[in-house]
């Protein structure tokens, strides 16, 4: 059996289905029916969504990998979500930008309030988030007043076009609006590892979150760039449950 609530995938141990069918009420006993368990089971798994922009598919290789690592947490039930284009399509074709991704859904602002924790992605532009990312922050005032998002941690991941392309300055200026949801910015630090040093080749990425370099739209997301994004996603999906099993603060 392998239930999926969102396209994403719900564990059960053997010893959880054990523990459940052993609460016996007198001589009748109890039905526990499957399907009320697994919905349980989803009701107490940290959601975490992973949403993003891309333009011409590089966050959005980032992101299925973001996403990969997060679902590899148990527990966690990532989902891939990306924001609504604001560019005619007329426009888009003369940029000869690729068809969007049609197996991921668009979210709206009011829907981040359904998650535990969030990974953004966009690509940069002046070392800022692209105007499509920003046009969906825009529309989380109502969220932003009653700090409904408070508390919650998120990530950062990005693509730029060279070095200077704002590798570090794109995630700093995000960090604003993060802080006036009242989310927790969650860096990765050198946590991971010898790949954060890596001199040998071009790789995207600081310990602001996972990055990747597009150049003049040619170049993919090295191994490397991949494996650090699925490390990112299986990394902030860990702090995300950690907080959703605490009591809370406030």
């Amino acid at each position: 059996m392998n239930p999926r609530l969102h396209g994403s995938k719900l564990r059960l141990g053997f010893s959880t289905l054990c523990s459940a069918f052993s609460h016996i009420s007198g001589s009748q006993g109890v039905v526990i029916r499957i399907d009320d368990l697994v919905a349980d089971m989803a009701s107490n798994s940290t959601k975490l969504y992973v949403i993003y922009y891309s333009l011409y598919s590089h966050v959005g290789i980032m992101a299925r990998e973001v996403h990969r690592g997060a679902n590899s947490v148990e527990g966690v039930e990532a989902t891939l979500w990306q924001v609504p284009e604001t560019l005619p399509e007329r426009v888009l074709e003369k940029m000869k930008a690729p068809p969007k991704a049609e197996d991921v859904p668009v979210i709206s602002p009011e829907q981040l309030v359904e998650a535990d924790g969030f990974l953004f992605g966009f690509p940069s532009r002046f070392g800022m988030m692209a105007a499509q990312f920003q046009a969906f922050f825009d529309g989380t005032h109502e969220l932003g007043d009653s700090q409904a998002l408070a508390g919650k941690p998120a990530g950062i991941f990005w693509s730029t076009g060279f070095h200077g392309g704002g590798q570090e300055n794109t995630a700093l200026t995000a960090m604003t609006q993060l802080a006036h949801l009242g989310i927790i910015f969650v860096p990765l630090g050198y946590t991971f590892g010898s790949g954060m040093f890596e001199m040998n080749e071009w790789k995207g990425g600081s310990p602001y979150g996972a990055g990747t370099y597009a150049g003049d739209g040619s170049r993919q997301p090295t191994e490397l760039e991949l494996q650090q994004a699925f490390y990112q996603g299986k990394y902030v999906a860990e702090i995300a449950k950690k907080l959703k099993d605490n009591t809370p603060i406030v």
